[in-house]
């Protein structure tokens, strides 16, 4: 209408205009109505499908018993080797490799590599203490995936699993891992990621081990469909054959090796018996100055995996990684904001609306609580339940400033490593 009023030209035109604003709103509420409408909605729809209804459909989709693998004798089990790749980790190296030499797996098919990248502390010193673990020292710090890059010239066994030097695992994971094997149609197996929770668990602990159990069962859904959209590097496998060095460096590395193998044809299996102990960040900062890289690294992977949303030749990871990684990376966060103007400006149109008044009351009672959340985290308290709004509106908050960091190009592979509290 305003176009067209435009386009009569001269002073009819303007006149025109000036009628519109004269006659007053009708004109104008219809059209910023119109686009209330449908942001409140499209807003709506992208955060309930992407954080409940992706899940539940796939629950709905995928209920069925899940197969017996079948059963394997000392003999029969293949050949690892499990990667660790450090960067100045001499202080909890000795836990890890006591740990990771205390794993149930024949020892005659099991081998531990320990790669680390530019060191400068005294992991070699520490790795001398285990001559059943060879280490390989890089004099030049590169990253994480040029440090697995290079381990993976000296890997000679049909599988291998990769672990970071600040978790534990579980003795029995890589005979939960290997398993999954049997179906050759599987190129890797997630573990799981749990995050430590006791008595002196921070408050930011908790709020982070809430968040990744949500995680765990997004994991299962997404493995019980077809695949898990990549893997977390606390603890992941992959077919040694599969690996496929890419000449630049990634900051997501794990996640870009598990896509890397979906896009191969393969799956990636879901393994919740093989999991990786973490201990929580110790503040705030902390957490946040991990997520915000990871968020970086989310948008790197994003620019070079379109391949991912090809839904001819990869219909169900298409589907799959678009539902599940895209719409939380790209739109998520925007439809916070367009979810909460919208619905003022609903309410402001249509005062006597109960759905819209309802909807607005129930948005600002949620960011009171996060609010409450937050207060509570940042003075150390623990929040219990008020810390799970927070926590879904601080990894968005982070999502934004990841978004920032990787098209201003200061987020390097070179990881600062964020501060958490002792094993």
């Amino acid at each position: 209408m305003l176009v067209f009023t435009l386009l009569k030209g001269g002073g009819a035109g303007f006149s025109g205009i000036f009628g519109i604003f004269a006659k007053g709103e009708p004109y104008f509420s219809h059209y910023f109505m119109t686009i209330f409408h449908f942001l409140f909605y499209a807003s709506f729809g992208i955060l309930f499908y992407s954080y409940l209804g992706y899940g539940g459909l796939l629950w709905l989709f995928t209920r069925k018993p899940a197969q017996q693998k079948k059963q394997t004798t000392d003999e029969q089990w293949p050949a690892v080797t499990i990667i660790i790749a450090a960067f100045n980790e001499a202080a909890i190296l000795d836990q890890k490799i006591s740990n990771t030499l205390s794993i149930d797996y024949p020892t005659h098919r099991f081998k531990i590599l320990v790669v680390t990248d530019g060191s400068t502390d005294e992991s070699a010193t520490v790795l001398s203490r285990y001559p059943s673990v060879k280490g390989i020292h890089l004099p030049e710090r590169k990253g994480k995936y040029a440090a697995i890059r290079h381990a993976m010239k000296e890997v000679d066994t049909p599988l291998v699993v990769f672990t970071d030097a600040n978790t534990l695992l579980n003795p029995e994971c890589i005979k939960r891992i290997v398993p999954h094997y049997q179906d050759p149609a599987v190129g890797g197996v997630a573990g799981e990621k749990k995050i430590r929770v006791d008595a002196q668990n921070s408050a930011v602990g908790q709020a982070e081990g809430r968040y990744w159990r949500y995680e765990s069962f997004m994991k299962k859904m997404d493995a019980r469909f077809y695949t898990v959209v990549g893997a977390a590097g606390e603890l992941f496998s992959i077919r040694t054959a599969l690996f496929r060095p890419a000449k630049e460096e990634w900051i997501l590395d794990d996640f870009m090796m598990a896509m890397h193998i979906c896009l191969q044809e393969y799956k990636m299996a879901y393994e919740p018996g093989a999991f990786a102990t973490e201990a929580p960040s110790v503040s705030l900062a902390e957490e946040q100055k991990r997520k915000v890289r990871i968020a970086a690294g989310a948008y790197q992977a994003a620019a070079r995996l379109g391949k991912a949303l090809n839904i001819v030749r990869h219909p169900r990871l298409a589907f799959q990684y678009f539902s599940r990684r895209i719409l939380r990376w790209f739109f998520c966060p925007l439809a916070l904001v367009l979810l909460l103007v919208s619905n003022i400006g609903l309410v402001w149109q249509h005062p006597d609306s109960l759905f819209f008044r309802v909807i607005l009351l129930l948005q600002l009672f949620y960011y009171l609580l996060s609010l409450a959340g937050w207060l509570m985290l940042r003075t150390g308290k623990k929040a219990g339940l008020l810390g799970i709004p927070y926590y879904f509106l601080f990894m968005n908050s982070c999502l934004i400033k990841g978004f920032i960091l990787y098209h201003r190009g200061k987020q390097t592979v070179l990881w600062e490593k964020a501060e958490r509290q002792a094993n």
